[in-house]
Parts: C-alpha cells; sequence; structure tokens
C-alpha cells in the first residue's frame, strides 16, 4: 500500500513553523554578536594602526566595514523573525518602537542597540563633510551599542534557558573586544611604559 505523500511530508520536516522561524532568529544572534565582537575589534586596530602589518589602511578600514554591515543584515534578520511567528508574533512597532506598549526591557535594549549600529553605519560615510569630532563623537556609540547588546544577549539567552551553553563563547568573544575597548582610550605614553606599544623613535 502506498502512503499518502502528505503523511510523508510531515514526518520529513517535523516540529511547527515557529520551532524553525525561533532557529533562525537564535542562529543569525549569535551570528549578530560574535561579528559584533570582531567588528569592534577590527575597527580598533585600524583605527589604533595596531593593525598596519596586515595591509593598507584603507583595506583595513573597507573589512571593517564588511564586517559592520554583516553584523547589521544579521541583527535585522534576528529581529524581523519575531514578525512571522504564528503563535506570539509580534508587530513592526515593537521590533522598532524601544519602548512601546508590550516590549520589555531585554528588547528595548536591543531595538536601541541596534538603531545605534545603524545611525553609526549611515554615519560612516559622512566623514568627508562633517567636523572630526562630530563625527568621532557618533562613531564612538557603538560602545553604547555593544554594551546594550551584551546585556540583552545575556537576558535573552537566561530567558530561553541557553545561558549554560552560550557563556563560554560569549566571554571567549567578548573578553578580547572590552580589552581593546578599554586600551583604546589609554594614553599611549601608558602603553609605552608597561610594555604593550614600542616607542617610536
Amino acid at each position: 500500500m502506498i502512503r499518502p505523500m502528505t503523511e510523508t511530508v510531515v514526518l520529513a520536516v517535523g516540529g511547527t513553523a515557529d520551532g524553525g522561524l525561533r532557529g533562525v532568529a537564535a542562529v543569525s544572534a549569535r551570528a549578530a554578536y560574535a561579528l559584533m565582537c570582531l567588528t569592534i575589534c577590527w575597527g580598533i586596530l585600524t583605527k589604533t594602526g595596531w593593525a598596519r602589518r596586515f595591509g593598507e589602511r584603507k583595506t583595513l578600514r573597507a573589512g571593517h566595514m564588511v564586517l559592520a554591515t554583516l553584523t547589521i543584515t544579521f541583527g535585522i534578520v534576528h529581529a524581523m523573525g519575531f514578525l512571522f511567528f504564528v503563535e506570539g508574533a509580534f508587530t513592526f512597532a515593537q521590533i522598532t518602537i524601544p519602548f512601546g506598549e508590550g516590549v520589555y526591557f531585554r528588547y528595548a535594549i536591543a531595538i536601541v542597540g541596534l538603531e545605534l549600529m545603524i545611525a553609526i553605519f549611515c554615519t560612516a560615510s559622512l566623514y568627508r563633510w562633517t567636523s572630526y569630532r562630530r563625527w568621532q563623537w557618533v562613531h564612538r556609540m557603538a560602545y553604547v551599542a555593544l554594551g546594550l547588546l551584551v546585556v540583552h544577549s545575556i537576558l535573552g539567552a537566561m530567558a530561553n534557558g541557553h545561558l549554560a551553553v552560550l557563556w563560554l563563547a560569549g566571554l571567549t568573544l567578548l573578553i578580547p573586544t572590552v580589552t581593546l575597548s578599554i586600551l583604546r582610550f589609554v594614553p599611549t605614553r601608558m602603553l609605552v611604559q608597561i610594555g604593550l606599544v614600542e616607542e617610536q623613535v
């Protein structure tokens, strides 16, 4: 006896549509987190000149822009996934307005962080048409976005019961990012004294 085609499809696919969407949202969130840390690190290494041996400044800046583009893309995919849930779907307002109705704190800080990153990305091209100090002030808001999105990641992992699985990978990426961010603002003279930077003669 031949079984109906529909029965075979159900067995092959398995699970609900929401389960698949949640998987996509989870993978895109983890990719966005990893790329965000790499973007911050690469930006610091490019700005300080510590990555000079890897190529010309223009090439390094292009790499930084590619990483930033991928970070924002995966972040948007993660957020947009919540629009298509069958059960408990979010509205477009709930994924774009941080402090709207029905938006939890962990979602609000994620929205602010992602929108900050988008704003920084959009203003990066205005470097030639604005003052350096103003551009630098906007660009340094990336550190605020980093903090907000790290807290969102921790709270989200706790809420979903994945913290025990993800904490090691998250810390592995976060520690060098935070270390470089701190060193970025340490005076060069102090870095020379502790031996992290060679004195230019």
